[in-house]
């Protein structure tokens, strides 16, 4: 595959560079996960007609649209971290015309004791990000590690996904609040490795003074919100909003951070699938009131 154009890849038929997606192939509804597997359990879901759409890109992300009760919609895998989330938003926000609603369904560790197989529908969240200049040889009056300001989620999408998890599990298994999105699974989560210097020994202590409001810690969503955010009107046709991406998470709680208790991984099939029949409810529950892409010619097209 030839592609052109350094400043933002794309090969001659009009497909980006990492996702490896083109115009007609990824819906204005999508849910976002981490695990490729996960992504092909909750494809199972979409309607019968027309067939799932499937693409599998040489850079690790994997793709399924079809149709959820008769409404266009992709799940697309995305692997893990912060740089993956910039690739697929960026790169489906330039094939998709109209307004996107994304929802991520991943996993993550709780700070505010909710337990193993309870879940997060973040507000908003922060980065918690490795300061690489303090860990310099000679550096001098540095933090190890910086936290951002909080960017908000779709108030309006998050207070759906809050509904439709409490529906299915119950109002005290469903939990609000500030993420924290760190740059890696392991120094910036306060995790301790006698192999490397970190100097994170303290980490949980700042967070609770830095950022009391805290309920969750993973490694994704905070990009998700940001970009959100940062995204602007023109790919909007009707251009009513500054931003053309809404978007929201929910996140599986795998680990309590405060006393490291372990999921029991035999009860994740069941929570995967209630959780993704419940974000599928809460995706399809989105109403636009801009243009969205135009059917003919997509892969979730109806044939007559």
């Amino acid at each position: 595959m030839v592609f052109a154009n350094a400043n933002f890849p794309t090969s001659a038929d009009g497909r980006t560079y990492h996702v490896e997606l083109k115009r007609g192939e990824a819906a204005n509804r999508i849910i976002t996960v981490g695990d490729p597997a996960r992504a092909k359990r909750l494809a199972k879901f979409l309607d019968s007609t027309p067939p799932v759409f499937e693409l599998n890109s040489h850079r690790g992300f994997y793709t399924a649209t079809g149709r959820y009760k008769g409404v266009p919609v992709s799940i697309i895998a995305i692997g893990m971290g912060i740089p993956m989330m910039d690739f697929f938003v960026r790169e489906v926000r330039a094939v998709v015309d109209g307004p996107l609603c994304i929802i991520r369904l991943g996993s993550c560790g709780s700070l505010n004791g909710a337990k193993p197989g309870e879940f997060m529908v973040p507000t908003s969240a922060v980065a918690l990000t490795r300061n690489y200049n303090y860990f310099a040889p000679g550096a001098k009056g540095q933090k190890p590690y910086d936290i951002t300001m909080e960017f908000p989620a779709d108030p309006t999408l998050s207070k759906i996904v809050t509904e439709e998890l409490s529906q299915v599990f119950g109002n005290d298994k469903v939990h609000n609040g500030v993420n924290i999105t760190a740059d890696s699974f392991y120094s910036s989560q306060g995790r301790m490795d006698d192999n490397f210097k970190d100097d994170n020994q303290d980490l949980f202590e700042v967070i609770h003074k830095e950022l009391p409001s805290a309920v969750s810690l993973e490694m994704e969503t905070f990009m998700l919100y940001h970009l959100a955010h940062c995204t602007t009107a023109a790919p909007l046709v009707e251009k009513k909003h500054q931003q053309s991406i809404h978007c929201g998470a929910s996140m599986m709680v795998f680990a309590d951070r405060v006393t490291n208790q372990f999921i029991d991984h035999s009860i994740v099939p069941e929570l995967e699938e209630k959780a993704g029949r419940a974000v599928f409810e809460a995706l399809i529950k989105w109403t636009p009131d801009e243009t969205v892409h135009d059917e003919h010619g997509s892969v979730w097209e109806k044939l007559h």
